[in-house]
Order: structure tokens, then C-alpha cells, then sequence
């Protein structure tokens, strides 16, 4: 029986492909493959000899790799390196579908798959963001990026945070939309609570119809209706490697016993770009954050829109993010 949602990755690939990115998988340490999609000018044509074969089926789909040998892309960004960092519930491009298109023209744009997402995968046991902030970094640093803006949702927001508290000088602004610094115990209890869950993997792994619709529920502002043999399709193309997926969701949590400064001072720009009713990270959170940060901090809300403000209002989202990109590239010119 045809899978509904996995019949369409041919044309979401296809249409990354007509936006300027093209896949690219490189192993970042021995053990450790990460893809990207990367702009198509970067990317040096493989050799004959070599041929490209797809990611083992156990890592995902989306990834291509050389075989034996993984080349690096020397190629430098011709304009502003852009690097959007997905959430939990999907892969890069099918996170980012909406936002690539419309940033490929004015910017170089680069979409990494996380590890245990599309075609990333690790033999490592380190399942914390710092970990996935180091291969993300040096994923670029292979594929010549120098400086870049870094937008996460999510997941990818607090893999972001490190990414810049870690690599100041390769990002040098963040777009950062329904997350937070750290996830400490008593935030995500707090949080759970608040929803009706009692774990993480409970409202991130759904394992039923229900718990997906349950997500769904909380992560979107209206009330979507989609027939039952379409969430049965998503849960199984987009929830794979739970194991390491529930790994990662316990690798995520800080104790509040530790001794973790969740006030870091970022010398970046940070744009908080917020769905207004977003029930998980609610927008007086968000606000709260800005103080917190400091006066390089700006917040904006966008209305009607929830968790998943880039997809629920794509077109309101990619406006204001654009708007961030062109000031940051303004200041720039006037130093």
C-alpha cells in the first residue's frame, strides 16, 4: 500500500532542487555522517569513478553519500550564509519547505539534517545538543562557511544557543522561534504539566492516531483535520530511530541541581520570532527571554499562529525573518 506522506518526498526534493540546494552527506568524524542541503553552486560535480549511492535505510531517507570516500565542498557562499536548523517532529526540508524558496535568492541557504533525522546518523553515545552543535559546525566548516546566521525552531533553537555560546565567530546573528536557552527539569515538568503529558517522548514520539493528532493539537493554532490514514503514513516515515530519538529528548534536560548558567551573555544579534499563541513555549516566555538576554535582543509575535508559526503562516514569517536578514546585512555595510 502507498505511503501518502512518503510518495510526496520526491517532489518536496524536487523543489528544494528548483530553489538552488541539493543534498550532501559527509562523515564529520569517523562514525558520524551528517547531511545538508546545500546551495547547488557549492557542490563540486563527483568524479566518474565514484558513485553515489543512498544512506543506509536505518539512518532515514534524504541522505546521499560518496561511496568509500566523503568529499569536502570547498566552494565558498557567494552571498550571506543562511543555516536553518529543524525541530523534533521533522527533518530539515520538511521543516524549512516553506522558507527556502523564498531566502535562496539573496542568500546562500544550508539545511542540516540533525543526527537521527533524514540521513544523519552517529555511532557516538552523546545524544546532547552540544554534541549536535559541534557537527553542525564543523559540517560547515567543511562546506566553507565562515559566518552565518543561524535560525532554529525548536529543538534546533537550543541546539543554536550552543552553537553560537560554542563558535561566536562562525555565528554571528540568530533567529531563534519556540525555544529557550536550556531545557531544565523544572521548565519542561512545568511545561508537560501544562499540556496533560507526562514525558517528552510522550508529546514528541507519538507512537498512536491519537498521540499524533494530540501533538498536533498543542503545536498548531487551528484545529487541522486530516483523515486517519494520513497520520498513519506520517508516523511512519517521520518518527524513525525512536530509540535514539527518546535518547536525545534525555539528553536535552539540565538539572536544576547543576550548575548550568542559563544567562549567557551572546555577543550575536538575537531575533525572537514567535507564534503569539504557541502553547509549548508561550509568548510571555519569550519575552521573558528577551530581558534576559539583553539589549541585542529584539522579539516579534506574529498572530494566529502557534509552535509551528513558519508553517501555519509562512508567508507573515518569511517577511519578518527576511526584514532581520536585510538589517543585519545594513549594519554590516555601516561599519
Amino acid at each position: 500500500m502507498v505511503n501518502f506522506v512518503e510518495a510526496q518526498k520526491p517532489l518536496l526534493h524536487g523543489l528544494m532542487k528548483m530553489a538552488g540546494i541539493r543534498p550532501h552527506a559527509f562523515e564529520i568524524e569517523p562514525g558520524t555522517v551528517m547531511n545538508f542541503w546545500v546551495p547547488k553552486e557549492t557542490i563540486k560535480k563527483p568524479k566518474k569513478h565514484k558513485k553515489a549511492t543512498t544512506t543506509p535505510t536505518s539512518a532515514g531517507a534524504g541522505g546521499v553519500t560518496n561511496n568509500n570516500k566523503y568529499e569536502t565542498v570547498k566552494h565558498k557562499p557567494n552571498k550571506p550564509a543562511v543555516v536553518l536548523i529543524h525541530g523534533f517532529a521533522g527533518e530539515g526540508i520538511v521543516t524549512w519547505q516553506f522558507q527556502v524558496g523564498a531566502l535562496t535568492n539573496k542568500f546562500s541557504v544550508y539545511v542540516p539534517d540533525l543526527l537521527f533525522f533524514g540521513g544523519s546518523i552517529t555511532d557516538s553515545k552523546d545524544r546532547s545538543p552540544t554534541f549536535q552543535a559541534e557537527c553542525v559546525a564543523e559540517g560547515l566548516r567543511r562546506l566553507g562557511v565562515e559566518r552565518c546566521t543561524v535560525v532554529g525552531f525548536s529543538y534546533g533553537g537550543m541546539v543554536a544557543f550552543k552553537m553560537a555560546e560554542m563558535f561566536p565567530k562562525l555565528v554571528e546573528a540568530m533567529v531563534i522561534s519556540g525555544s529557550i536557552l536550556a531545557m531544565t527539569d523544572s521548565i519542561s515538568a512545568a511545561t508537560l504539566h501544562s499540556l496533560g503529558f507526562s514525558n517528552s517522548s510522550e508529546l514528541l514520539l507519538p507512537t498512536s492516531v491519537k498521540g499524533l493528532k494530540g501533538l498536533l493539537k498543542v503545536a498548531a493554532y487551528k484545529k487541522y483535520w486530516f483523515p486517519n490514514r494520513l497520520h498513519q503514513d506520517f508516523l511512519q516515515v517521520m518518527f524513525s530511530n525512536r530509540k535514539e530519538r527518546g535518547e536525545l529528548l534525555e539528553g536535552l534536560i539540565v538539572s536544576n541541581n547543576d550548575d548550568v548558567d542559563t544567562t549567557t551573555h551572546f555577543p550575536q544579534r538575537i531575533h525572537l520570532l514567535w507564534g503569539e499563541n504557541d502553547q509549548i513555549f508561550k509568548v510571555e516566555l519569550a519575552k521573558a527571554m528577551k530581558e534576559q538576554l539583553g539589549s541585542k535582543t529584539t522579539f516579534e509575535g506574529i498572530r494566529k499562529a502557534g509552535h509551528l508559526v513558519h508553517l501555519e503562516r509562512p508567508c507573515v514569517y518569511n517577511r519578518c525573518l527576511k526584514k532581520f536578514l536585510v538589517s543585519l546585512q545594513v549594519d554590516k555595510a555601516r561599519k
